[in-house]
């Protein structure tokens, strides 16, 4: 067990760069008329990629890739899984894919450019589900959407871990590395590795199926704290250029990987190559932080955040903090 070494007491700022607003008009595969959204701004944003001058966001409780291009106008919308799910939260989250994961893959094999990829949490029998949303050469999501299945990457997990709540992912040390969320008193925060060959397998349909099930190479479990007696459980993850990596985690008050709990805030943390210390700076907002980007200049680390709001009503933000 990874504990974290050492805290940072002095709250962190987080300013906010913008609410997450939306233009309702949807772009279909099909071209089929678009389909109206029951809120014009995402609430429920939980992964992120910046790259090609834009933001890219999924959000937990939606079908749709949203898309940013400044910190005014609104948002676009790309389709990613078929359907509408129902509007009343209740059923909305028992419908959900819970894409809770969204990270970048550069150029390789077939492939002749980069590539979204998105991943379900696996807390549920219907959010075993990944996505990947090619990208043109100037950053635009093409049509191709690929959709595959996380079974034979989960199941072995879930039986290291006793239940799977994945939230982040990343590529890390020329592999691919998974982040579980805590729940307390039943599972554990931790970090899971794979060759980068398994998830590309995987997209490419030759993975599929229990009879070959990925297990993972390593898992790490960590001891994150907790904010005012409330545990804090992996939110996302970014592997920083020089080793080591970058994550979230939020202090959400409940003992269930579906339900909701009352946020109490946030923290970034940084793990240190060679799976050394882990530092945790405080975030100064109650938000709950779900997906992370960053950028490093030097010893600088700009980190661009979004946040779930847990509330249709209300708009997730993106957020910049500095370390």
């Amino acid at each position: 067990m990874i504990e974290a070494t050492r805290i940072v007491l002095a709250p962190l700022p987080a300013r906010r760069l913008r609410w997450l607003t939306l233009n309702p008009r949807t772009r279909p595969h099909d071209d089929s008329q678009p389909q109206p959204q029951p809120h014009p701004h995402l609430s429920a944003a939980s992964g992120l990629v910046c790259a090609h001058g834009r933001a890219y966001v999924i959000a937990d409780d939606a079908q749709h890739l949203a898309v940013f291009h400044d910190l005014a106008s609104a948002g676009e919308l790309h389709r990613l899984l078929p359907g509408d799910l129902p509007v009343p939260k209740p059923a909305r989250k028992r419908l959900k894919a819970d894409l809770e994961t969204l990270f970048l893959l550069p150029s390789m094999g077939r492939s002749k450019g980069r590539s979204l990829v998105a991943l379900g949490s696996g807390s549920r029998p219907n959010r075993n589900t990944g996505v990947v949303i090619p990208l043109g050469a100037a950053g635009a999501p093409l049509r191709a959407i690929h959709r595959f299945d996380l079974q034979a990457l989960y199941e072995p997990l879930r039986e290291a871990l006793g239940e799977v709540n994945i939230e982040g992912a990343m590529l890390l040390d020329g592999g691919f590395a998974l982040l579980n969320r805590s729940v307390a008193g039943r599972t554990d925060n931790a970090l899971a590795r794979y060759p980068l060959r398994a998830l590309l397998d995987l997209m490419d349909g030759q993975g599929s199926g229990l009879s070959r099930a990925v297990a993972p190479i390593s898992i790490q479990r960590f001891e994150l704290g907790a904010l005012d007696g409330v545990p804090l459980g992996f939110t996302d993850a970014a592997a920083l250029p020089a080793g080591g990596w970058l994550f979230s985690a939020a202090a959400e008050d409940t003992t269930s990987s579906y339900a909701d709990g009352r946020c109490v805030g946030s923290v970034l943390g940084v793990v240190a190559a060679q799976g050394g210390g882990v530092t945790l700076h405080r975030l100064a907002t109650a938000d709950k932080v779900e997906g992370l980007a960053l950028r490093v200049a030097g010893r600088r680390i700009d980190v661009c955040m979004v946040t779930d709001a847990d509330d249709p009503a209300r708009a997730s933000a993106l957020l910049l903090a500095r370390l």
